[in-house]
């Protein structure tokens, strides 16, 4: 690991216990304990602010290699990958990913890892703390999922996806290995475990000081979970994937469980009771040491600002002021707050030493955050924002955010879901803040059908409130047009959600449009 910036050195600051609230913390305890535990979001209160600053100045997505040649090699690669089980189709085993990456020489026990996992908020969460890491002069690798526009996202070197040619050359470089160990199992290596796979392998060769590792689904038995990590992460847990995961948070949380190994430190989100029971046996069970959102740290104060929100925040280590955050939404301050504790659990910060990060390095971090797909806004006049929300519970933090940050005269949603979420419970979420709702679907086969959605939305909304649109493109242009009936200054807007593969396709029309 490179060296350690002079505030997380446990040589230089007294040693302390930073799981100890103080009395100035009380306030926190108490509006953590008063939350809804379900969705983990503060109260939004009565502000709103319509935002005036425009998409963020380049794009953290990539786009389609420009060289021919390197795109035809990019698709040949994607194409390989397309004939594996697909991310929806999962044997709940860990025995092929291990198996490739004993074959491969460990390269994932190469660096030390944060590992999360949680139902909503992954992602943000992963860009938080890799942006905290690489302000302390730390070398990062991030593997998050799903995409959003491109396959390259997933893997992150250093706060950017790997080059269209990098990955190309890291899934030949693993290529012979997927034949050997495919050859020695029941069955191939899926989609997620090649992708895992390449992402340990990358940021070996990088090589990286701390890697970032987002699970795909549950944690038990999920490819990544081969890693060791020192610090855990638990992002809200609530209901998705329950036919795989369990129709509790409590069956939800044992799966999720398995990322917490032995001696870790553990960054608990505000957790239903049941799932955090679930949760807190497990750390005991193998000694790991515990920090809870809303006793050991959290978020002490928050207004809306101008292109997102100021916070202040309380860590392990004490107490950080003036924290802009460019993300809107009380959901994506709490993950501020967690993955600050993550970051602080990483240095030693509650365990070795008592004295907070250096203060602007840790705002300069957290302003510097981008997290396309989560109420990002991608065009004005009228407003469109996007919000990848598939499950209830997003959608209900995605909603209040969009109440919160935008104050819209006038909402209309295009919703596009899979055929497999709770899409009753997403539209139920929507439908307090929407005027009308277009029904859509995406461009994979797992996109509901339009029409079998419009018949469920039509139950939530009403008939007169319900447009159908079966191609994304018209759907986005219909609800574009519905917006402009105010007119130019009337403050009409346009969410786009359901899904993020709904979100990543929209994002490319109208980035380009």
């Amino acid at each position: 690991m490179s060296e350690q910036p002079s505030s997380s050195d446990p040589s230089d600051h007294p040693t302390g216990d930073a799981f100890d609230a103080s009395d100035d913390f009380d306030g926190i305890v108490d509006a953590e304990t008063e939350r809804d535990p379900d969705l983990a979001v503060i109260e939004a209160g009565s502000r709103t602010l319509r935002a005036q600053s425009g998409p963020p100045q380049g794009d953290p997505v990539p786009a389609r290699p420009t060289d021919p040649e390197v795109d035809a090699a990019l698709r040949e690669v994607e194409q390989e990958l397309s004939t594996r089980w697909g991310e929806t189709k999962l044997e709940p085993s860990v025995r092929r990913i291990a198996a490739l990456m004993d074959v491969l020489g460990d390269p994932q026990r190469a660096y030390p890892s944060v590992h999360i996992t949680g139902t909503n908020g992954k992602t943000s969460t992963a860009r938080m703390i890799e942006a905290l890491l690489g302000a302390f002069d730390l070398r990062t690798g991030r593997y998050t999922s799903p995409h959003v526009q491109m396959i390259t996202e997933r893997i992150s070197l250093d706060g950017a996806p790997i080059s269209a040619e990098r990955f190309v050359e890291t899934y030949r470089d693993v290529q012979p290995y997927l034949d050997l160990v495919d050859g020695g199992q029941e069955h191939r290596l899926s989609f997620f475990e090649v992708l895992t796979a390449m992402a340990y392998a990358a940021f070996a060769d990088a090589p990286v000081d701390a890697a970032v590792v987002e699970v795909g689904m549950g944690g038990t038995w999920d490819a990544t979970n081969v890693i060791d990590a020192s610090v855990a992460v638990v992002t809200p847990i609530s209901l998705d994937h329950t036919d795989r995961l369990g129709g509790t948070p409590a069956e939800i949380a044992g799966e999720k469980a398995g990322v917490i190994k032995e001696g870790a430190t553990v960054i608990l989100a505000q957790q239903p009771v049941d799932a955090a029971q679930v949760l807190l046996k497990k750390a005991v069970d193998v000694d790991a040491t515990v920090a809870r959102e809303g006793m050991e740290f959290g978020v002490v104060a928050r207004e809306v600002a101008v292109g997102g929100q100021l916070l202040t925040l309380r860590g392990l280590g004490g107490e950080y002021d003036g924290v802009f955050l460019p993300l809107y939404g009380a959901h994506q301050a709490h993950n501020a707050a967690v993955a600050l504790a993550a970051v602080e659990a990483f240095f030693g910060i509650g365990a070795q030493q008592a004295r907070p990060l250096d203060l602007d390095t840790v705002r300069r971090a957290f302003a510097s955050v981008a997290s396309p797909g989560r109420l990002e806004v991608v065009r004005r006049s009228p407003t469109v924002v996007l919000d990848a929300a598939h499950n209830p519970a997003g959608a209900r933090a995605a909603a209040e955010g969009v109440q919160e940050a935008f104050g819209f005269s006038r909402l209309i949603g295009v919703v596009g879901a899979s055929a497999d979420k709770d899409v009753r419970g997403v539209l139920e979420a929507f439908e307090p803040i929407f005027a009308e709702v277009v029904v859509t679907a995406n461009s994979t086969p797992r996109a509901m059908d339009p029409d079998a959605l419009a018949a469920v939305a039509v139950e939530v909304f009403g008939e007169d409130r319900v447009v159908v649109e079966p191609r994304l493109d018209d759907a986005l242009e219909a609800a574009i047009t519905l917006a402009e009936e105010e007119g130019e200054f009337a403050g009409a807007g346009v969410l786009v959600t359901g899904s993020v593969i709904t979100v990543g396709e929209a994002r490319l029309l109208l980035r380009k449009g």
